[in-house]
Parts: structure tokens; sequence; C-alpha cells
């Protein structure tokens, strides 16, 4: 088994700089990926009256492979920013590009600070921050027990968690010629409440989107539970 990656010692995240606006890659990436995945993929999006169009936001989805933030992205009408695994950004010119896409990264299994308080900060600008709160892919298996991560950052950030379900980018590729129909549902927006803990909001998150997902998709959110008032 790999050993896990270390928060290192001499930590260089402090002394990057990461942009807190939309730089001209990520604009020029938006419209290619729009226009190379069209013979592959008829994305279908409902609900996007639910995106606020400004100020800052938790953007939510479920994790089906680790190509869901493109559908995600291109389906939004802002810029969203995100975390990936800090495996991902070890190589200097890599760790550059996904700067400029809005990426930063999280060192997974740790009490990550850094990441945190990058995130608020991205949240105080008025931008939109994306999790996937299962925390892995599920592969088409179902939605899986989520992590508080994202209801924490939207609790302690005071603002709206946007839940985001998407089904059929799984099968990208699998179908061509035809292309895969890849459905994009945007709930209305989740506000935080003063009764809401983390793991009480996160379970508000999961049902919303597992709601908007076809039943084989819903996973250990397939039901709720009895008494359960969300």
């Amino acid at each position: 088994m790999p050993k896990r990656l270390e928060l290192p010692a001499n930590d260089i995240r402090p002394r990057l700089h990461y942009p807190l606006y939309e730089t001209n890659l990520h604009k020029l990436a938006v419209w290619f990926f729009r226009h190379a995945l069209r013979p592959f993929m008829d994305m279908q999006v409902r609900g996007l009256e639910h995106v606020p169009a400004r100020g800052a936001a938790v953007v939510v989805c479920n994790h089906l492979v680790d190509w869901d933030v493109f559908p995600l992205q291109l389906a939004l009408p802002r810029m969203i920013y995100y975390m990936g695994k800090a495996e991902l950004f070890q190589i200097p010119p890599v760790h550059w590009l996904f700067r400029q896409l809005g990426g930063f990264p999280v060192y997974r299994g740790e009490r990550d600070r850094w990441a945190l308080e990058h995130a608020l900060k991205i949240l105080a600008s008025g931008q939109m921050v994306a999790m996937f709160p299962e925390g892995t892919r599920s592969r088409g298996k179902g939605l899986a027990l989520a992590k508080p991560g994202a209801a924490r950052l939207a609790l302690e950030a005071n603002c709206p968690l946007v839940v985001v379900s998407i089904n059929g980018i799984q099968n990208l590729f699998k179908t061509f010629p035809r292309r895969a129909v890849v459905e994009v549902v945007i709930a209305p927006p989740i506000y935080p409440t003063e009764n809401d803990t983390p793991l009480s909001l996160t379970d508000k998150i999961m049902f919303t989107m597992a709601a908007n997902l076809p039943p084989e998709l819903r996973g250990v959110y397939a039901e709720r539970p009895a008494g359960w008032m969300g």
C-alpha cells in the first residue's frame, strides 16, 4: 500500500500565488472543453436559476469519476475553485497549471489548516468553492457516506450551499459515436441556520443530492430516516 502523502514541514503553499479571479487560461480552458467534449457529451442542465449570480457559495456535488469537475464547471455560469489531493500538485508546472484553473492542494487525512483558510479566503472574495463530500469516487455504485467538511466550511463562512447532482458522466466515451447524455441538476440553495451542525447540514446536502439522482445512484441516502425533518 502506498504511503500517505503527509503535510510537509517546508510547505511552500503560503509562498505561492493562487489567483482569486478568473484567469485568461481558465476562460480558454472552459471554451476549449465545451467544444472538445460536444461530440461525446450531450449535457442537459436543470436549475441554473438556483445558482447565485454573485457572492460566496459552496458548491457540493456527487463524485462518480475523475472528470466530474468538467461537467460541473461547464454547467455553471461562474468559475469554481476546488480542492485537489496534494499528490496531483507535486510537479511544479502542473501545480502552476492547476492554480491558474482554480485548483489548490489539500493534504487528505491531515488537519490541513492552510487549505481551510485558503477556501475561506476564496469565499471572502465572493467566489465559489466546489467540493465532493463523499471524498472519493463512487464509480456508479451510489452515494457513499459523506464527510462534513463542506458543511463546516459553509457554516464558518455563513454562505449558501449549491447542491449539484450529476448522472451520465460515467458513460462518457463509452457510447461513441452516440453522445453520452449527462444530466446536471442544480437544487435550490441551502442556507445554513443557527440550529445546524456540520452533521445535520451534511444530511440536508446529501438527501437533497440523492433526490435528484436516479434510485440506483442514491446509495446510503436512498431512504430518509423515519421522523427526519430535513
